[in-house]
Order: structure tokens, then sequence, then C-alpha cells
């Protein structure tokens, strides 16, 4: 089966209501969402049994006049990510001054935000695969954030929150699953990665990239890749972190080896199944231990290449951890994209805000 070229749009909203004041998220959920295995971090969100899914609250606000809704899902101060349920995410303050965020003007607590800037939702999506899946023959977003867009808000008190644009008078992300708005919440697709040999799901929004755009089918938001800064996700003044994406991995959708983007590409796979993503850090993981949190939905996007001699080998094999990606580069198994480049951030940027993770017994 070939992933096909184009999508079907969502129905265009019927949006005629008056923006609401909308004060906070939803009444935040345990912490543990079905076991003792399973850890949410976003406690205002709800995921489905098999994490395809995941609830947010909706938020209403404006851009140019009009109305526009929204979802919140990390935030720079502790308190107000607290307060929401969202992720905190302290590094995402590294980005204030920057192109990356949006000054917003605010009525009401972080709700109904005035947007300078908003997402043209009418774009026809396309994407078709080359002839090893990765790259894209062709690539368009289905969605494009105009001049002086992005999904990163700073409020007037300073804190930064992660708050992509989903839908507004010119249509909807395509993601989005449903809408409700008499109960305030929208349904959206979920997406399966990796942490520590364990599986995260988090969702995707925005990319900096047009091409990671259409392949990720988020809103192209090339003012994201000002966010300090490219490759230096380590250091005290990033808003970044790491994110390694295989380019040639396993493509046989029925092995439990299947990763990358090829196989998302050639397959047209679920998001739970590719392309398998390999995060550096999740929420609140690195606080518990060093007092610092080194997470960030900012994705400093690693493409990694499986070399032509494992490759031929069989061994290109599906990875779990992010050190080991790093080991198998010291050992010259995988490179960066393409072949035999250097293994480094890539320049570009996707916003996936983790949302869960399946804990360790």
């Amino acid at each position: 089966m070939r992933f096909p070229t184009t999508f079907p749009r969502k129905a265009p909203l019927l949006i005629g209501l008056a923006a609401a004041a909308i004060v906070a998220g939803a009444a935040p959920a345990a912490a543990k969402d079905r076991d003792t295995h399973h850890l949410l971090f976003v406690t205002s969100a709800h995921e489905n049994h098999d994490f395809t899914e995941v609830t947010y609250p909706l938020h209403t606000g404006s851009s140019h006049g009009k109305t526009v809704y929204y979802v919140i899902t990390d935030a720079s101060d502790r308190g107000v990510a607290a307060l929401l349920g969202v992720n905190y995410v302290p590094k995402l303050a590294n980005a204030k001054g920057t192109a990356a965020v949006q000054l917003a003007s605010v009525q009401g607590f972080v709700g109904n935000i005035d947007f300078p800037a908003t997402v043209d939702f009418s774009p026809q999506h396309v994407i078709q695969p080359g002839p090893a899946g990765f790259p894209p023959a062709q690539a368009q977003p289905g969605a494009v954030g105009e001049a002086g867009y992005s999904p990163l808000i700073q409020l007037p008190d300073g804190t930064v929150i992660n708050a992509p644009q989903i839908a507004n008078d010119s249509g909807r992300a395509d993601k989005v699953i449903r809408m409700d708005l008499d109960a305030r919440t929208v349904t959206y697709v979920e997406t399966t990665g990796f942490y520590d040999r364990t599986p995260v799901h988090y969702a995707s929004f925005d990319s900096s990239d047009a091409g990671a755009a259409a392949i990720e089918d988020v809103t192209y938001a090339p003012n994201l890749n000002a966010a300090p800064a490219l490759g230096n996700e380590d250091d005290s003044s990033s808003a970044r972190e790491g994110l390694v994406a295989f380019t040639n991995g396993i493509t046989d959708r029925n092995s439990p080896e299947l990763q990358g983007i090829n196989a998302a590409l050639l397959d047209g796979l679920p998001s739970s199944k590719a392309p398998l993503n390999i995060l550096h850090e999740v929420p609140e993981q690195s606080f518990l231990t060093t007092g610092q949190v080194d997470y960030s939905p900012l994705w400093d996007i690693h493409l990694t290449t499986w070399t032509q001699a494992v490759v031929d080998a069989g061994q290109n094999l599906r990875q779990t951890d992010f050190d080991d990606v790093l080991q198998l580069v010291q050992q010259g198994k995988v490179t960066g994209f393409p072949a035999g480049t250097p293994f480094r951030a890539s320049g570009f940027i996707v916003n996936c805000p983790v949302v869960s993770r399946e804990v360790p017994n």
C-alpha cells in the first residue's frame, strides 16, 4: 500500500460563536491515568485506551477580530503549569525576545488570548513517498502560519506558554478528530515514540520546516526556528531538546523491528507504529534527580541514517534510547542525513508536546 498523495480535508468550521473567556483547563485528572505503570504528564488531558487519541481542554481566543481555537500544552512557569494541568517547561522562557514567541494580549487568566498572527488551515495537504520512502517525492503542508505566527505565546507577566492554534474560520488542523464546543474539548491524533527504552505518547502541532510539516501533517511555522539554539539543546540558554528520527529503518509493518520515517511514508502506517522517534528527555524526569528540567516540546530533530553495511546485514533494528543511538554513532553504524554526513541537529524544529509515558515496573 502506498501513502496517498492527498488527504481529505476536515469540513470547515462554522464559527459564529462569541469568544468565551476560559480561565483554566479542565479539572486535573489523576497522574496515573489507567494503571500504576502509566504516567500522565498533562493532567488536564485524557487519552484513549490504545494511546492513538488525546483529548485536551479547548480554549477560545481571537486574531484579527475573528475567533480562533487553541490548546495549551506547556508553560514556563511552574505555578501556571500546575494550575492548567500542563507540562512545566522552564526552557521555554529562553525563547523570549525571539521571533519564536508571539506577544499576546489577554483578557482574564490565559483565556481569551488575542493572537497577533493565526494559521491558514485551508491548503490541501500533499505527501507522496519517494522511492525509498524518505525523502518524500512531494510534500506540501496542509496548514501554514501567517507571518509572525508561532505556537509559543508570551503572557503579560512574562510566562511563555505553548498554545498551538487548531481551528479558525479557515478550517481546522488535519489531526483534529473531533471538537465539542459545548464541552470545550478537542480530540487530537496522538503519536507513540520512545524514551529510555519505554514508550512515550505525544501530539505534533507545528514544524519550522515545510517538508517536516507535510510529513507530520501539522502547521508550517518557520518562526519556531528562531528558538535558541540549533544543536545546542544541552546549554542553559537553549529552548530545545534533541530527538532522533531514523530515515531508513525496517519497513515491514509486521516486524517488531519496524521504525523510521521511511516506514511511515511507504505504508501510511498509523502513528502508533511508525516512525517511533526517540526523545532525549520527557517532562520532570531530570528534575527528580538534578533539580533541572531539560525537557522541551521544541524538538531539535536529528535525522539519523543507518550505514549501508548495517542495512545490508539486516541489522538496522529498532532503537528506543537516545544514548544508545549516540553509541551507534561512535561505532560508525549510523550517521546523519544524507548518509555519511555527521550526526547532528538537522536544522529544524517540530513542536511535539509529550502527554504521557509508560513507566517501568
